[in-house]
């Protein structure tokens, strides 16, 4: 079924195509989580959710800043910062509240599993999404709603 995914891994963010050159906005570049903790927040997004890391960045004493893993195509940045984490959001919440991710129907559940393995038990489910928490408390969402004919033009 890799043909409505980007790479064939487990997990791919579904699009149908991935651009070069950006000439409109079409295609997610990055997304960015502060955390304390870079490397345990990258070691659940790698180990959960099958997302390979590409790049680490240091502060000038040599400490870790970031991680960064490929989301399929595009960047999820794991970035270090002394901040407290955000209130937890349950629901719909102002601004980013949710980051869901695109799964096969099939894998659904052994990814769900996988969450629970991790100490992340889904919260509630839809008939296409599972929702759970990643150890800063980011509400998170296994999807397995099609998207042909929804994006990608």
């Amino acid at each position: 079924m890799c043909a409505v995914f980007i790479g064939c891994s487990r997990f791919r963010v579904a699009a149908p195509r991935v651009l070069d050159e950006a000439r409109a906005v079409s295609v997610l570049h990055h997304l960015a989580l502060g955390t304390r903790d870079v490397e345990g927040l990258a070691r659940f997004y790698s180990d959960v959710l099958d997302l390979r890391e590409v790049k680490r960045h240091l502060h000038a004493d040599g400490t870790l800043r970031s991680v960064w893993l490929d989301l399929g195509g595009a960047l999820m940045m794991i970035e270090q910062t002394d901040e407290p984490p955000r209130t937890v959001v349950a629901g719909v919440g102002a601004g980013p509240f949710l980051i869901a991710v695109a799964v096969l129907a099939e894998e659904r559940q052994a990814f769900e599993a996988r969450l629970a393995l991790a100490g992340s038990n889904v919260e509630s489910r839809s008939e296409y999404s599972s929702y759970a928490r990643d150890p800063d408390g980011n509400r998170i969402a296994l999807s397995v709603y099609p998207l042909i004919g929804l994006v990608g033009g």
